[in-house]
C-alpha cells in the first residue's frame, strides 16, 4: 500500500493564530492528503553557522536601524537578503525525496517554492502596501537587497491568496502579478463565533468596546481623546479596553487588559459599538469578530477596513491621515445616541461577517487549487 501523499504547509512560527487555523482548514478541505507542517524557525535556530552568517548580513543591511533601535534584532534577523535565500534552500532540503502534491506558505517573508511542485501563497500584506498607511516614509521598507527578492515570492507561486482587496491590488499594481493569479479569499476568526443571545439592552448601553494589544498603532490614544468628547454629549457613555493596558483612569473608562480568547465574546456581547481607529492594519481580525457578534463598527479608512465596513450600512470609516479626534468622536456620538441604528447596523455586520469564516476560506481555496492541479 503506497504512503499517503502530502501537502507541505510552510510557516514561520505558530503566531499569528491564522497559521494554526489555516493548517487545520487545509487538512479539512483536502482530507485525501496529509498536511505536513514545516516551521522554519526551529530549523533556523539549530543552524549555528547560518545564524553567524546572518548576523553579518544584519549589520551590512540594517546597522543604522539597529543602532537607532528603529528595528529590533528579532525583526531584522528575518528580513535580510541572506536569510531570504537561506530559507528557500532549507525548504528545498526539507522537501527533497518525498512526494508532495503541492506546497503552501503563510505570509510574505520568504519564497518556499520548489521546482516541479505547484506552490501557493496566502498573505495579508506586501511590503509595498506600507506606502498606503499614514505617516509612511521610505525607511519603513526593507533593505533594497531584500526588496529585489520579494517579487519572486508572488511570481513563483501558481496562485496568491489574499485576505483583502487592498492586498490584491498591491499584488497587481505594485508587483505586476496577473489579476487571474490573485484570489481574495478573506480569512476566518480566531475567537469563538457561536454567540449566545446578547442582552437585549446592549444597543442602549452606550458602551464602546476596543479590542487590541498595540494601543498606539491601533489608535488608542486618539480613541481616548475622542471618548472625552463623547462623554460631554453622553455622560453615561463607557469605553471598555480589552487587550491593551494603557494607564487610563478617566471617568467611564474600564481597562480590562489581556483576556483568554474564550472570555473575549462577553465583551463584544455587552457593547453597543466597536471602535478601533487603527493607523496601520493589514487585516484586522477583531473587526470581523465584532461584526459577527452584531456590532456596528467605527474604524479608519485603510487596509482591509473598506472590505468590512460600509459607511451608512454597518458603521463608519474615519480618515486616517491624519486621524481626526473630532471626526472620530462625531461618529461614535451619533451611533451610541441611536440604539435602533446600532441594532440595524449590527444586523448588517452579521451578514457581512458571514464571508469571514474558515469554512468559506477552505472551500474557495479548494476550488482554486483544484483548477491548478
Amino acid at each position: 500500500m503506497s504512503a499517503q501523499r502530502k501537502i507541505a504547509f510552510i510557516r514561520k512560527g505558530r503566531v499569528p493564530l491564522a497559521n494554526v487555523s489555516t493548517a487545520k482548514t487545509l487538512q479539512t478541505y483536502f482530507p485525501e492528503y496529509k498536511v505536513e507542517e514545516i516551521d522554519l524557525i526551529p530549523l533556523l535556530r539549530q543552524n549555528k553557522p547560518l545564524i553567524a552568517s546572518n548576523a553579518w548580513a544584519m549589520l551590512r543591511e540594517y546597522s543604522a536601524d539597529l543602532a537607532t533601535r528603529r528595528r529590533g534584532v528579532k525583526e531584522v534577523f528575518l528580513i535580510t537578503s541572506y536569510i531570504f535565500k537561506a530559507m528557500k534552500q532549507i525548504v528545498a532540503e526539507q522537501l527533497r525525496g518525498d512526494d508532495y502534491v503541492f506546497t503552501f506558505q503563510m505570509q510574505s517573508l520568504f519564497d518556499a517554492s520548489v521546482a516541479g511542485i505547484p506552490h501557493f501563497v496566502y498573505t495579508d500584506h506586501t511590503v509595498l502596501a506600507n506606502r498606503q498607511y499614514p505617516g509612511y516614509t521610505p525607511k519603513q521598507l526593507y533593505h533594497p537587497n531584500w526588496m529585489r527578492l520579494e517579487p519572486s515570492i508572488y511570481h513563483n507561486a501558481r496562485l496568491v491568496f489574499t485576505r483583502s482587496s487592498h492586498v490584491s491590488r498591491s499584488m497587481i499594481e505594485d508587483y505586476g502579478c496577473e489579476p487571474a493569479k490573485v484570489k481574495c479569499v478573506y480569512a476566518g476568526s480566531n475567537a469563538p463565533l457561536n454567540p449566545a443571545p446578547a442582552p437585549p439592552e446592549r444597543y442602549a448601553s452606550q458602551n464602546i468596546v476596543f479590542v487590541g494589544i498595540d494601543w498606539e498603532r491601533k489608535g488608542g490614544p486618539e480613541l481616548a481623546a475622542a471618548f472625552a468628547l463623547v462623554r460631554a454629549v453622553h455622560p453615561n457613555a463607557t469605553l471598555t479596553i480589552v487587550g491593551a493596558n494603557p494607564p487610563l483612569t478617566d471617568p467611564g473608562i474600564q481597562v480590562v487588559g489581556r483576556v483568554p480568547l474564550a472570555e473575549l465574546p462577553q465583551y463584544y456581547q455587552n457593547a453597543a459599538v466597536f471602535c478601533m481607529p487603527t493607523k496601520r492594519e493589514p487585516f484586522g481580525i477583531v473587526i470581523v469578530e465584532a461584526m459577527a457578534y452584531g456590532l456596528p463598527v467605527v474604524t479608519t479608512n485603510l487596509g482591509a477596513m473598506p472590505d468590512m465596513v460600509i459607511p451608512g450600512e454597518n458603521g463608519a470609516l474615519v480618515s486616517p491621515n491624519p486621524l481626526d479626534v473630532t471626526e472620530l468622536a462625531h461618529a461614535l456620538t451619533s451611533l451610541i445616541g441611536d440604539p435602533e441604528c446600532c441594532r440595524r447596523f449590527g444586523e448588517r455586520s452579521r451578514k457581512i461577517a458571514a464571508r469571514y469564516n474558515w469554512d468559506t476560506v477552505g472551500q474557495r481555496m479548494r476550488e482554486e487549487i483544484e483548477k491548478v492541479l
